[in-house]
Formats: structure tokens, sequence, C-alpha cells
């Protein structure tokens, strides 16, 4: 997403990424990606969970709660015009790109 952010700009189109985590661990993350768009903390989880992206995984049998990466398009009214959950982050690009130019 930092490196096609340019190309969403142009097309009226801004990113924010969530995640659950602490503002601090964010803040490494995105200094040490040299992000260009701001990520947001959601660390009670009630946007994951509204957006129904919140629940139980699984990993090597351990059962826990989290976030399932999945990314959405969303208009300036706050509807959702599309929806990608599970994506991975080499498609989320491809993805949304290929949305905007059908509307």
């Amino acid at each position: 997403m930092r490196d096609a952010l340019a190309q969403f700009n142009a097309l009226g189109t801004d990113a924010v990424g969530i995640s659950p985590d602490p503002v601090a661990v964010q803040k490494g993350f995105s200094d040490k990606l040299v992000l260009n768009f701001p990520l947001l903390s959601d660390a009670d989880h009630a946007v994951a969970e509204a957006y129904g992206v919140w629940g139980e995984k699984s990993l090597y049998g351990k059962k826990y709660f989290g976030v399932t990466r999945s990314a959405f398009l969303i208009d300036e009214r706050g509807q959702i015009l599309a929806a990608w959950p599970k994506i991975s982050p080499a498609e989320t690009v491809t993805m949304a790109m290929e949305t905007l130019h059908q509307l």
C-alpha cells in the first residue's frame, strides 16, 4: 500500500491501516517500514468486531482470538463498496485498484 499510495491518491482514495496493536507498537512498525499512511489502534478490537474480522484463530493447534487480515474499500459516506476477507498483503493493492477502476 505504501508504494502504491500515490496511485490511490490520484484516484481520490486514501489508505488507513487499523490493528489491535498499541500505538507504540504501530509507531515502531510504521517507522521501520516508512509508511506514508496512518495506522489506527483498535486496542479493544471494537472496529474489528464491527467489521466481522475479529474471531477465533488457530496456529499449530493452539486457539486464540485475533484479527483476520482483511481489506475494505469504503466511500466517503461510510458505505462498504468492496471487502476482501483473508486477503494477502500482496493481493491488496491489485484487488483495490481493479475495483476502483471498475467504479
